[in-house]
């Protein structure tokens, strides 16, 4: 069943939301072949690169478009409502974009990388974790071993989104051998400077086209490839921040896609009957609502986010930063529930993995939700600074 694109998120040029909608279409005709042979989707990658999305963030002077995070989230949430694993790949791709155009520009190699980017619509993937830390973005083991103006860098990751089929790649590590933890860098790569070998498979429940199979990473290149700015500003000023808001995107479009299928078919059951909805109406209800706080609260976060996006100052406050973790978790949680609703509003016909109103592949895909940076990690990191932040004295505080 082709997902039909609705109005998105924020306002979008037009010339853009068409090209968002052209690769929608591709990726949704190849969703349920992505989600069944757990595949890369080639066919809206292409899609992507065809219409020239994979550049959108990079400023006019380097060859992109220069537009916005809002512009990007409504590209993710279209391609959601499509295909959640093109959606996330899009997504992924589009936070290690932010980050070069944020913090590269002041280095003469990361601007070759992002002409390069637009010339050749480059897949950029991410590994930002080690295979000993879990999910802790914040802690390395590997570290960058600098020889004269060349570093090499070797990682293990467990989990690499789409590595196989990245054409460069950034990835954190400890600032040296006798770094801390903690002491971490963001260094790129392009396909040419890195080698993968495979250290495990990727067979999961959702977001089967990801492909995050686990790699070995081996890395060398110039010491210009690391990026000038420190990864724990980068971290709480781009890689935080439009995480949350693309990923929650994703999510969102994911929850549109199966809401529009529990109305397609309780639509039709309606027809069936004469006019007399079936019992399952009621959860439509519940999941349209879900759907719609869901939205708002993803729309509000992103409003903020522009509004403060070029004050380093707000966008590292405590209040924000919490602000921005509640959002990942809520939109997760919200995102599961509508699919959840969707599901009991089409009952048998949405629990089976064949016919037009199959939410099965939407709920697989969204039950990763809460998993990716999982929200229990998150609810006991953010535990402290929420003993430090004020409950409001007003609505409109």
């Amino acid at each position: 069943m082709t997902a039909h694109i609705s109005p998105p998120l924020a306002s979008i040029t037009h010339n853009l939301a068409r090209r968002a909608e052209v690769a929608a279409h591709v990726a949704a005709q190849h969703a349920d072949a992505v989600d069944r042979d757990a595949r890369f989707p080639h066919e809206a990658l292409a899609a992507l690169r065809a219409e020239r999305l994979m550049s959108i963030l990079v400023p006019a002077d380097l060859g992109g478009e220069g537009a916005s995070v809002s512009d990007a989230v409504d590209v993710c949430y279209a391609l959601g409502r499509a295909c959640a694993s093109s959606a996330m790949i899009f997504a992924m791709h589009q936070i290690m974009v932010a980050i070069l155009v944020r913090h590269g520009r002041d280095s003469m190699w990361h601007e070759r990388l992002l002409r390069r980017l637009c010339s050749d619509q480059l897949l950029l993937a991410s590994s930002t974790t080690d295979g000993v830390g879990g999910g802790d973005l914040r802690a390395s083991s590997c570290a960058v071993v600098a020889t004269d103006s060349r570093i090499v860098l070797e990682k293990n990751a467990a989990v690499m989104s789409y590595g196989a089929e990245g054409d460069a790649i950034l990835t954190t590590a400890r600032r040296s051998p006798e770094a801390g933890a903690a002491d971490q860098v963001l260094v790129a790569f392009a396909r040419e400077d890195y080698s993968l070998d495979r250290t495990g498979s990727w067979d999961a429940l959702g977001m089967r086209g990801t492909c995050s199979a686990g790699f070995a990473l081996k890395g060398a290149g110039d010491a210009a490839q690391v990026l000038p700015v420190p990864y724990a500003k980068i971290l709480s000023q781009s890689m935080m921040p439009i995480a949350h808001l693309t990923w929650s995107a994703v999510w969102s479009g994911v929850a549109a896609g199966a809401v529009e299928r529990a109305r397609a078919f309780l639509r039709a059951a309606s027809r069936r009957s004469g006019g007399q909805l079936p019992p399952g109406a009621a959860h439509l209800t519940r999941a349209t609502g879900t759907l719609r706080t869901l939205r708002g609260l993803v729309a509000s976060e992103l409003q903020r986010f522009e509004a403060v996006a070029g004050n380093e100052a707000e966008l590292e406050r405590l209040e924000y930063q919490a602000a921005l973790n509640l959002l990942k978790v809520n939109a997760s949680e919200l995102a599961v529930a509508a699919v959840m609703s969707a599901l009991q509003a089409c009952g048998l016909s949405g629990y089976r993995n064949d016919g037009d109103f199959s939410v099965t592949r939407h709920l697989r895909d969204i039950l990763s939700a809460p998993i990716m940076i999982n929200n229990d990690r998150i609810l006991a990191n953010a535990a402290n600074a929420a003993l430090l932040v004020a409950v409001p004295s007003s609505l409109r505080n």
